[in-house]
């Protein structure tokens, strides 16, 4: 079936309309009719080529949500008509550890949900900047927030679950002082969820125009990581710090805020390395640097049922596809609160 779609032919031209094919739905395929689409900072590295490795024509999109429109004979848990999500991952293995343990995301033939490899025309994965998407229903989510919410649940499929995962891993919750570094697309999410799992929660950003805005998400304190006085003031007392600064920056100011065996997981993925932390503020404290990957299938799962218990959504603003290329370069100055959404809608035209 060919649908219509955004993306590039190459790094350096900006994304424009194009027609691509989907395949017809085999007997454990769903075929969804995408509604809406989050735009995520992974999707501009990609598609400019600044991470290695892009195919193209490159179509992005990895927060997808939508409505089943078909679904393969063998299909049992999904029907036409279900309010459904896809996240970052189309396929994986289905046999090894990491897949029988509900941990596809660290399978080692991952399938992203663009750019990856795949028998499908052009023979790489092409994403949700486009009017539908046919996946194996092994890989789709069910989202039980009211439909009225749904182009703010479509990005909980990877700032949502990028954040919820390493949280959950390191079991925050009551009594528990956790740092969320950076409050853009992911950082805004980790506040939302680390305030619902009842943790204490201090928000660290370089700005003070963001102080109101961060508490009004759910931080507890606001810190201004320029500011070496309030940094001091919180010397060896956190638990917890997730970082989603998709920047370089000086890791060692947040390496001395933790506790003895606290640990800063990472989620932010930098263009070009963090300069390399100093060892003793590792060894001295037996504190952690970890990082951490989107999540698996189960738990990507358990995170939408989490967020429609509590009332969890992104705060996105909508445009409609023809203003991809716009939203990026806002996206670059962070002039975005706090994650684009498109409308899939407007693809038709």
């Amino acid at each position: 079936m060919t649908i219509k779609a955004y993306g590039a032919q190459a790094g350096d031209q900006p994304l424009e309309a194009m027609d691509i094919t989907r395949r017809s739905p085999g007997e454990h395929d769903v075929q969804i009719d995408i509604a809406y689409c989050g735009v995520c900072h992974s999707d501009l590295h990609q598609v400019r080529s600044e991470w290695a490795g892009t195919l193209y024509p490159c179509v992005p999109g990895h927060e997808i949500v939508g409505r089943v429109s078909a679904v393969g004979a063998h299909v049992s848990t999904l029907r036409v008509g279900d309010l459904v999500g896809v996240g970052c991952i189309v396929d994986s293995c289905q046999h090894c550890a990491e897949c029988d343990e509900g941990l596809e995301n660290y399978c080692d033939h991952m399938v992203g949900t663009y750019n990856g490899p795949t028998e499908d025309a052009p023979g790489h994965t092409l994403g949700g900047y486009s009017q539908q998407i046919v996946v194996h229903e092994r890989y789709v989510l069910h989202i039980r927030h009211p439909e009225s919410q749904l182009a703010a649940v479509a990005p909980l499929l990877c700032a949502g679950i990028t954040t919820y995962s390493p949280l959950r891993h390191w079991k925050v919750g009551p009594g528990h002082k956790v740092g969320v570094v950076g409050i853009g697309g992911l950082g805004h999410m980790g506040i939302k969820l680390a305030h619902a799992m009842g943790a204490h929660v201090v928000a660290f950003t370089t700005s003070e125009s963001k102080r109101t805005a961060a508490k009004a998400l759910g931080a507890d304190e606001v810190v201004v990581s320029g500011n070496a006085e309030d940094m001091h003031a919180h010397a060896d007392s956190f638990d917890f710090i997730l970082n989603t600064v998709a920047a370089p920056h000086d890791l060692d100011a947040y390496f001395v805020l933790l506790k003895r065996d606290g640990t800063m997981a990472l989620v932010g993925a930098p263009a070009t390395p963090h300069p390399s932390p100093q060892v003793f503020n590792l060894i001295m404290k037996r504190r952690s640097l970890a990082g951490s990957l989107i999540g698996g299938i189960p738990e990507t799962q358990e995170m939408l049922d989490f967020c429609a218990e509590h009332g969890i959504v992104a705060d996105i603003e909508m445009i409609p596809a023809d203003q991809i290329n716009q939203a990026y370069e806002r996206m670059l100055k962070g002039d975005v609160k706090y994650r684009f959404v498109i409308d899939n809608a407007t693809l038709k035209s």
